[in-house]
């Protein structure tokens, strides 16, 4: 029975943890590892292209900045004409270029492909956190957000994995690399085709579009009757301008700008990175096998776990404190490996404070960063804002991959740990100026209160 005054966003965040919102979860989550599979395989990729140091750089790196620009303009058009409009035509749009990337003839051909793969990537990132935020309920936000952004850990053990299977196949270089990237075609296909029943954000429909009753028909039908909304006018929200949004906008693009320097810069050059520390331990032979083996092992052992036991205690422990854990220890790992003598010769001691600096990345700001985007500003601009954060961050990943090498060379490879660790440090002090919105609803959250609304219409109680 619906009872009177309760609006379509209280039923939303009422609703208590369904199937239905596993459903979402898994059409989400699926476009999210399309994302990070694409962004992270060029790393064992390059180890087989083996380009020249210029072309390595600009591999890794250009998608990544086209992400940038693709993460703001995508989230801008979302706010505007809607997440559903542009969903299912940026997962075709994936495979088409990451096939286009599989067959490029010559490496100018593979940049220019990976580079509108990366504007694609970039802009699927605010509509992805803001459809599952909007669906999610109060109370499970933070672990159903956290669930389908989770997916990126299973795209991290799908790279290597395939690159060590395609390598033991030994089949030739030339094909194997080819087939790395063009795998990425298969779950956007599927994401697209999971993507196509998904209904536009009820929010995003009632609040800006003020069609309520669409919203709660979509909605009802979409759950299978489930979620039964009322379908009289809520109102239109203000138009808030960004302005009133700048701090919580500095705060959460800052900190995913200082964490994506962090994290990409080692997530990309990981495979160099554990060859620097294992090439006086293996035969040469065997060393490209044994690094992705053991970068494997890495994301196995450690990079899972922390994603896992992110997501089960966000909503209890907070994402403000689980941001500052998560910077703080990374940045205690950073440091170690880069002051302890010897420590990056010998591989053991090593891989322990590496994996475990992988934990605390995704047991804090890797998770905690896409979650605080998503939620800490108002329907009308939650993806435009969620878009110059990721943008902003994305920037902050491809600055990494070219310093991370760049002081690796130059000053060895603790000097580039170094200098991730100040990093991580400025990241927790940042974090500082953010609003904690667990346990809050959306609207809460964002600063929508009832103030803001204009009062409901009033519906008789039906069966």
């Amino acid at each position: 029975m619906i009872k009177q005054n309760v609006t379509l966003a209280d039923t939303l965040n009422r609703a208590p943890l369904s199937p239905f919102h596993l459903r979402i979860v898994l059409v989400v989550g699926m476009g999210f590892f399309t994302d990070a599979y694409n962004l992270f395989i060029i790393g064992p990729a390059l180890s087989l292209l083996k380009p020249d140091a210029t072309e390595s750089k600009i591999l890794s790196s250009v998608a990544l900045l086209a992400s940038f620009v693709g993460a703001i303009v995508y989230g801008r058009i979302a706010d505007r004409v809607g997440r559903k409009a542009i969903y299912g035509g940026q997962m075709l749009a994936i495979a088409v270029l990451t096939l286009a990337s599989a067959f490029s003839p010559e490496v100018i051909t593979l940049i220019i492909s990976r580079a509108l793969l990366g504007f694609v990537i970039g802009g699927n990132y605010p509509v992805t956190a803001v459809l599952m935020s909007e669906y999610a309920n109060a109370k499970d936000r933070g672990r159903l957000v956290g669930m389908a952004f989770s997916m990126q850990a299973l795209a991290l053990i799908a790279g290597p994995l395939s690159a060590l299977i395609l390598l033991t196949l030994q089949l030739p270089v030339d094909l194997s690399w080819r087939l790395m990237l063009g795998l990425g075609c298969l779950p956007a296909l599927l994401a697209f085709f999971l993507r196509r029943g998904l209904p536009e954000s009820p929010r995003f429909v009632s609040r800006v579009l003020g069609d309520t009753a669409r919203a709660a028909q979509e909605l009802q039908s979409y759950s299978k009757g489930r979620l039964v909304a009322p379908q009289a006018s809520e109102g239109l929200r203000p138009n808030a301008r960004l302005a009133r949004y700048i701090l919580p906008l500095i705060g959460t693009a800052g900190t995913w700008f200082l964490f994506d320097y962090a994290y990409y810069g080692n997530t990309l050059s990981t495979p160099l990175i554990i060859k620097a520390v294992a090439q006086n331990a293996v035969a040469p032979d065997t060393l490209l096998l044994t690094s992705l083996y053991w970068t494997l092992i890495i994301f196995l052992v450690a990079a899972v776990p922390g994603y896992v036991l992110a997501f089960t205690t966000v909503d209890r422990i907070g994402r403000k404190r689980l941001q500052i854990i998560g910077f703080l220890c990374m940045g205690l790992t950073f440091l170690a490996m880069g002051v302890i003598p010897g420590v990056t010769q010998t591989v053991v001691p090593f891989l322990l404070l590496f994996g475990l600096s992988y934990f605390f990345a995704e047991f804090g700001p890797n998770t905690t960063t896409f979650m605080l985007a998503a939620e800490l500003f108002p329907v009308n601009q939650r993806a435009t804002c969620h878009g110059i954060a990721a943008g902003v961050a994305k920037l902050g990943a491809f600055i990494s991959v070219f310093l991370f090498q760049a002081i690796q060379l130059n000053f060895g490879l603790t000097g580039a740990l170094d200098v991730t660790c100040v990093f991580s440090f400025v990241g927790c002090l940042l974090t500082l100026v953010l609003r904690e919105p667990a346990q809050k609803t959306l609207e809460e959250a964002s600063g929508e209160d009832a103030a803001q609304v204009a009062a409901p219409v009033p519906v008789p109680a039906v069966p």
